[in-house]
């Protein structure tokens, strides 16, 4: 069983592992090196009858999946928070690594005042970087804690009740194309998440190559 495999998440510990995922992407600094975005959605096609036979026969229960998903979202975003707020920006002072660096720290920051923490912390759930440091982030710059959490509750629900619904509703489609057809929405659905991160890093790029020089 490979925790880094979504397909494996879900049809190896069902309702347990995708719960556990969510909560660790968006509550622990751990959660940048699981899939939960991949997760989410193949649990959907797991709550599907017929989409469940593409996964292994993994079949989740739908009641249980749409209930407690926002849940572990919404309480994983209050542990990130939490930490975020107690340890400070020292929470962040740590060697870059493979699955970490500064930079993203930075620009989560950016984005919390370019868009404002309703904007960010709902848009902020589809990327994957995001979901895992804006919780933290928001507790470091000391974002006002009912407005935290009434965000993280929403932005925690459309996530999940989406990107979920998204799976269920293809998964009668999955049943008639195979495993080849969940392979590429996969495969769009991360190519899609990490669209507007590379909108952003050219809009930033663009605009310090035209930025005006200063008279010296």
């Amino acid at each position: 069983m490979n925790l880094l495999d979504a397909n494996s998440v879900v049809s190896t510990l069902g309702l347990i592992g995708v719960l556990g995922i969510i909560f660790m992407e968006t509550g622990l600094l751990i959660g940048l090196v699981f899939p939960g975005g991949e997760v989410v959605f193949l649990a959907g096609i797991a709550a599907s009858g017929a989409g469940a036979a593409a996964l292994g026969d993994a079949k989740l229960s739908t009641p249980l999946l749409f209930a407690l998903a926002p849940i572990a979202a919404i309480v994983g975003g209050e542990v990130g928070y939490w930490f975020g707020k107690k340890y400070g920006r020292a929470f962040f002072d740590r060697p870059d690594s493979r699955f970490f660096n500064k930079k993203m720290v930075a620009t989560i920051e950016k984005w919390l005042i370019k868009y404002g923490p309703r904007k960010a912390l709902v848009f902020g759930r589809f990327i994957p970087f995001a979901r895992t440091l804006i919780n933290p982030v928001c507790g470091v710059v000391n974002l006002e804690r009912r407005l935290f959490s009434t965000w993280n509750a929403i932005g925690a629900i459309i996530w999940t009740q989406v990107a979920m619904g998204i799976g269920y509703v293809l998964g009668d489609v999955l049943k008639e194309q195979g495993h080849y057809l969940l392979l590429l929405i996969v495969g769009l659905i991360v190519a899609g998440s990490l669209i507007p991160l590379a909108l952003e890093i050219f809009k930033e790029r663009q605009s310090k190559r035209y930025k005006p020089k200063s008279d010296s």
